[in-house]
């Protein structure tokens, strides 16, 4: 994997950029002005980020995730994605009422949604599904092949399709974090 050269992710011109920021070259970002992305960040191949996103610090995006950022997508630090990651911050209306498509006109679409954010410490399991206008609360850690329709209580494990609480999460990693 080739990362983009620090000079050319200043010509991007992203919202903001910090340290340390290592994107493939083969990852797709869309609208960069958009994008805020703090210190420590890792965005592998073949990802696809687009639209209202604010990313921490720490955090690792695995390669095929993508982010659709319409009502705003935000990653708190030391928040992770594994690999085949979707997170949906907009939805079509698939009632039958209204088209679906990008390309169709605005007036004949019905697209909904809210902002995601994944408080700190969160992880999220290779090939789950985040829904819109969802909160991972602190420390929620969510097993692979999830779909996430809810709010999830801070320091708990969760993982299913349906989504089912598994047990509460270990706050051992706190003591690294203080060490800093």
């Amino acid at each position: 994997m080739a990362f983009i050269p620090r000079d050319q992710l200043l010509r991007m011109k992203f919202k903001s950029l910090g340290a340390e920021v290592l994107i493939s070259d083969k990852a797709s970002i869309y609208s960069p002005s958009t994008i805020s992305i703090g210190n420590n960040v890792r965005i592998d191949d073949f990802c696809l980020l687009s639209g209202e996103i604010s990313l921490g610090s720490y955090i690792h995006i695995a390669a095929y995730t993508a982010l659709y950022g319409k009502f705003g997508i935000v990653m708190e630090d030391y928040t992770g994605l594994s690999p085949r990651c979707t997170l949906f911050s907009a939805s079509d209306d698939f009632g039958g009422n209204f088209l679906i498509s990008p390309m169709a006109p605005e007036k004949f679409t019905h697209v909904t949604g809210g902002q995601i954010v994944l408080k700190k410490f969160c992880q999220v399991g290779a090939n789950t599904v985040i829904l819109p206008a969802v909160t991972l609360n602190e420390g929620v850690a969510v097993g692979a092949m999830s779909l996430v329709k809810k709010d999830l209580e801070a320091w708990s494990i969760y993982a299913g399709s349906p989504l089912r609480y598994i047990k509460k999460r270990e706050r051992g990693l706190l003591k690294f974090y203080a060490q800093q």
